[in-house]
């Protein structure tokens, strides 16, 4: 077995969250392209590493106590590897837990509302033409939006001691209203000032770029 991480992943947003932890832990990891479009996740191989057929998930062969561990749940996964690492999840107990608070944010709000937003606005357009389900998830993704606004008033990231998981669970769902749904107009995206300018200020960063790329699907 290989020392590095394995990374069974695809360019999504949530793909894209743990490539990108990855890339700025300076963590060896070899990746796996599952093609969600060709049913990937549903061979028994995956299914074996994550029962919920879903990407991304790691084995990291190097766990605790030296023993393989496999971790699926993008979340899970971000926490897994600060914590292995001791990077990007603050040791002060008080930001840490904020650091969590805003990982679940994510986990529980932006990533289902942005998600289904893109699914009515791009993907079921020619099949749902009743305007009511893009509007509700518009409203939602707006106000959501607003949130992480007043968040970043007088911050640089989303925790005050600077980048951190939190901030690789959120930026690749920000990024994704305009490069993958083309939803930026109907959002008003460009309104949100603060968030446009931490989404650039996150893309900036050299190895969250790297971690952008991994295994694209754009």
């Amino acid at each position: 077995m290989s020392s590095k991480i394995q990374l069974y992943t695809l360019g999504t947003p949530n793909g894209m969250k743990v490539a990108i932890a990855l890339e700025e832990m300076e963590l060896e990891y070899d990746v796996h392209v599952i093609d969600i479009g060709k049913n990937d996740q549903f061979t028994p191989e995956f299914i074996a590493i994550n029962p919920n057929s879903k990407i991304p998930a790691i084995v990291d062969p190097d766990g605790p106590d030296g023993k393989p561990l496999t971790v699926f749940e993008s979340g899970a996964i971000l926490l897994y590897l600060a914590e292995k690492t001791g990077k990007f999840l603050s040791h002060d107990l008080t930001l840490k837990w904020e650091t969590i608070q805003w990982l679940f944010f994510q986990m529980a709000g932006v990533g289902p509302m942005f998600g289904q937003f893109g699914h009515f606005f791009k993907y079921a357009k020619e099949k749902c033409k009743d305007p009511y389900p893009v509007e509700r998830y518009a409203t939602e993704v707006k106000r959501l939006l607003g949130v992480l606004e007043k968040r970043l008033e007088g911050r640089e990231y989303l925790i005050d001691d600077g980048y951190s998981i939190a901030d690789m669970a959120t930026m690749p769902w920000v990024y994704t209203l305009d490069k993958f749904y083309h939803g930026e107009e109907k959002l008003e995206v460009a309104s949100f000032t603060k968030v446009v300018a931490w989404k650039a200020r996150c893309l900036a960063r050299p190895a969250t770029a790297r971690g952008m790329k991994v295994a694209s699907i754009i």
